[in-house]
């Protein structure tokens, strides 16, 4: 679709619920109480003035269903957002994080009462050590970055364990996701920085130089997110572990590395795991997030408590009694509870399952193979600072010469043929970045059609600049001043002209 619009086309203007509503509709009706009625509240609680709409219950469906489809979604659309992973979560996940033994369940049961769901968090645990190559597993984190300072509290506790006190330095990537700074940070620790070369890959001289007696250990992204599988990653591995330190692996860009390698094969030391990424997971899920932590042995004894573990091995057909276990030099309890059970752990247990060892192969196959097709249709229209075989993500620059467009304005163009925004301006070491990752659930016409778009772009940039800079010019709303809304919030809801929220 090409846009005929520009910024100052009308846009269409949605009725609200308010403006739908007239005196005497009503859209449910109780039914006669059958207990006594309680006392009304004190009438200076009472607000007899609220402008409450009165509307019927199609109404109210309808104006819901409507704005429903003015949002965006994987069940609707391409997301190509790179580092975000952002691939088909298949319905059967629904399915089966619904079943009532599962839905209805607490996490404060007698644990003979829950042994399925027991079992399912322990088969769980199994299988990511597996997956990745470490000795133990703990699901405990709510969260990708909770799962981060869950492994750095590790590392710490580790070395404090033997005495060293004095390694208060952790080394990260400019490569690096900008979580990984932020964990650090929380711990007190000092983040050195270590740059990349010209081929995307961790700068083994810098890192040299920063490796000594004060190094608790390195934060690698890897793949990074550049897309970049690092070429020396058993080198930068050895310098660090031969200075005393831990390796970290942030494993939110495992998703092309499965069945393909294990990063506890190549040395790491520790890593979290993003189901909502890697295991098909919605982002949000509704509630908590898992962020699982893998470790390796010299990291298993201080994982977080409890763990899910065989407390009575089973005798003949019977199975095995689950529970829970303490590690020798547990860093204590991260979370009340463990992560989201129902959003998170069945969701990935029924996709690991799903696909067993030779699909998740594929995923990561299909994924690196998407990543490249796309890179090659796009490679002679937008520069690529970092050209090279891709992972499953690759980072291009948003600028062109002569034309004042930027990658912002690509961005919002992209709307206006139907696509969602890539990731913009990260990683912060490509100037004007448009960071792309289709995943491997897109199929091959919905990457031409996503390429087409940008290299029509392209040419809107050179030919047309104007209308690259006023997109989005066919959306309900155009282009938001985001300046502004950021420093100028607005936090309450809408209320109806004349309304005083403080009267």
């Amino acid at each position: 679709m090409v846009s005929t619009l520009d910024a100052t086309t009308p846009k269409i203007v949605e009725p609200t619920i308010f403006d739908l509503s007239s005196p005497g509709r009503v859209g449910v009706r109780m039914p006669e109480s059958d207990v006594p009625a309680a006392d009304s509240p004190p009438p200076h609680l009472l607000r007899s003035e609220l402008p409450l709409p009165e509307l019927a219950e199609v109404d109210v469906v309808r104006h819901y269903v409507r704005l429903s489809k003015f949002n965006y979604s994987v069940d609707g659309g391409f997301y190509p957002l790179g580092s975000c992973t952002m691939k088909y979560n298949p319905k059967i996940n629904e399915d089966t994080c619904r079943l009532p033994g599962f839905l209805f369940t607490h996490p404060l049961q007698p644990v003979e009462t829950v042994q399925g769901n027991l079992a399912l968090m322990y088969q769980l645990q199994e299988w990511l050590k597996e997956i990745a190559g470490f000795a133990g597993v703990t699901l405990q984190p709510a969260a990708g970055a909770h799962g981060e300072f869950t492994g750095v509290l590790m590392m710490r506790a580790y070395h404090k364990s033997r005495g060293d006190e004095k390694r208060v330095k952790m080394l990260i990537p400019d490569a690096a996701h900008g979580t990984n700074p932020a964990s650090v940070g929380m711990m007190g620790m000092t983040v050195v920085t270590i740059p990349s070369d010209d081929r995307g890959n961790v700068d083994l001289k810098k890192l040299e130089e920063a490796c000594d007696d004060t190094v608790v250990g390195m934060m690698l992204t890897n793949p990074n997110t550049l897309g970049m599988f690092d070429e020396n990653v058993e080198k930068v591995i050895s310098l660090v572990h031969g200075c005393g330190g831990l390796m970290y692996g942030d494993g939110a860009n495992l998703n092309p590395l499965l069945g393909i390698v294990r990063p506890g094969d190549l040395g790491f030391d520790v890593m979290h795991f993003n189901l909502h990424k890697t295991f098909a997971v919605p982002h949000g899920g509704g509630g908590p997030g898992v962020g699982p932590v893998g470790v390796g042995p010299k990291l298993v004894d201080f994982l977080p408590e409890p763990l899910v573990g065989i407390i009575e091995e089973g005798e003949e057909d019977m199975p095995p009694l689950y529970g829970f276990v303490k590690p020798a030099k547990t860093i204590g309890r991260m979370k009340a509870f463990h992560g989201h059970f129902g959003g998170g752990f069945v969701r990935s247990f029924t996709y690991i399952a799903m696909h067993g060892p030779d699909g998740l192969k594929d995923i990561a196959q299909y994924a690196v193979l998407n990543a490249n097709y796309l890179q090659a249709r796009l490679r002679d229209h937008y520069h690529i600072p970092f050209d090279r075989i891709c992972m499953h993500e690759f980072v291009m620059e948003g600028q062109f010469e002569g034309s004042d467009v930027r990658a912002l304005d690509i961005s919002k163009r992209l709307m206006d043929y139907n696509f969602h925004p890539p990731t913009n301006y990260f990683p912060l070491i490509v100037h004007e970045a448009l960071m792309i990752e289709p995943t491997e659930t897109e199929n091959k016409d919905t990457l031409d059609a996503f390429a087409d778009a940008l290299i029509q772009i392209a040419k809107e940039a050179k030919s047309t600049p104007e209308i690259v800079k006023s997109a989005p010019n066919d959306t309900l709303f155009g282009r938001m001043d985001e300046v502004k809304a950021a420093r100028e919030l607005v936090l309450c809801c809408w209320l109806p002209e004349g309304y005083d929220l403080n009267a």
